[in-house]
């Protein structure tokens, strides 16, 4: 294959991909992405829900959201519109999401689940302002929240099985290490005989 071949024009998907201006407005989407699973991350290890910085990723989409839909917005009233429905909808988020909060609400589950319900209305909040703001790139992030939901339950259930697995594992590389590394010492004096 000659080199024209794997030139990329901006008219193809990959000329679009490989340009750094593609890169360039994807970022606001993969802070969000990686503020998410860092969020996760910290949760699962540290085994604490961190209500408040949902709430901040909240704002931050909302921020996002508006920024997506502006060069769409063709007029003033456009941008009028898009401002005050996703002030609305985030609005209505946290509101679900402070709801959960509540003492009396907070005294029927415990903190994970509380913790798990917030993030729960986060991602659906998410994925329903990929419809409205039609930009795919917030499906992903929702579907990827809503996805850590039963993943973070389930990696709580089973941490000692993981554990127990991760050990297996690392003793058996180990064992195979130390095999391999005596085999070629062996080797290596016996060559040198």
């Amino acid at each position: 294959m000659s080199e024209q071949d794997f030139e990329a024009d901006d008219e193809s998907f990959f000329g679009r991909v490989l340009n750094g201006r593609f890169w360039l407005r994807q970022l606001p989407y993969a802070s969000l992405l990686v503020l998410t699973l860092a969020g996760i991350g910290y949760w699962s290890f540290a085994n604490s829900p961190i209500n408040g910085y949902w709430m901040l990723l909240a704002v931050l989409s909302a921020v996002i959201c508006i920024l997506t839909g502006w060069p769409h917005a063709e007029d003033r009233e456009a941008r009028f519109r898009l401002v005050w429905t996703q002030a609305l909808h985030w609005l209505t988020v946290l509101v679900g999401m402070n709801i959960l909060l509540l003492p009396n609400v907070a005294e029927m589950a415990n903190a994970d689940a509380t913790g798990q319900g917030i993030l729960l209305v986060l991602a659906l909040g998410t994925t329903l302002a990929a419809i409205h703001v039609p930009a795919w790139q917030l499906g992903v992030l929702g579907v990827v929240m809503l996805a850590s939901v039963p993943a973070l339950a389930w990696l709580e259930e089973s941490a000692l099985f993981l554990m127990l697995g991760a050990l297996v594992v690392g003793g058996i590389g180990a064992f195979a290490w130390s095999r391999v590394h005596a085999w070629r010492r062996s080797h290596e004096a016996e060559e040198a005989l």
